[in-house]
């Protein structure tokens, strides 16, 4: 578990830069499988590069899993840590665009959208599925992977140690 890994002599950040690689990693895998699946078994059709859906699937999967870490340190227990991802990746999913495109939101509800950084992997995978590569699927990409090193930074600035 997380907490025996902690007794470990290893700085926090580098145990969950470790965590990252190995989640990035299999994220491959399963976008990989999901991908050939959707797009050869299913026909799938999309306009933009397919190979570049897949990137950005593992991306946004590596964003998921450095917000759940960087929540997780701030239950007390695992029960606790499952209540947060509901409470907060819920309202993202109502918000980002996946729903109700954000452009006829209510004007509070797309300022708060802008805030949170599912709406970005969202814009992100929709301006690739519509084949529009520009400089705005850069920032989009840009501002995910900053919220995932800063979630994974500040998971391990907020991870406790226990040494008993």
């Amino acid at each position: 578990t997380l907490e025996r890994l902690m007794a470990m002599p290893m700085e926090k950040l580098d145990l969950l830069v470790g965590y990252g690689i190995a989640f990035a990693a299999v994220a491959g895998v399963q976008a990989t499988i999901v991908s050939l699946v959707a797009f050869g078994l299913l026909d799938l059709h999309t306009d933009g590069p397919r190979g570049l859906i897949v990137v950005l699937a593992v991306t946004n999967a590596v964003l998921g899993m450095s917000l759940g870490l960087f929540l997780s340190a701030f239950a007390r227990t695992e029960f606790q840590a499952v209540q947060f991802m509901p409470a907060f990746v819920f309202p993202q999913i109502l918000l980002c665009g996946l729903i109700v495109p954000r452009d006829q939101m209510a004007r509070l509800l797309e300022l708060v959208s802008a805030f949170l950084p599912l709406t970005y992997a969202y814009d992100a995978l929709h301006r690739v599925g519509d084949d529009v590569i520009d400089a705005r699927l850069a920032l989009d990409v840009a501002i995910v992977l900053a919220v995932t090193l800063l979630a994974l930074a500040l998971g391990a600035a907020t991870l406790r140690r226990q040494t008993s």
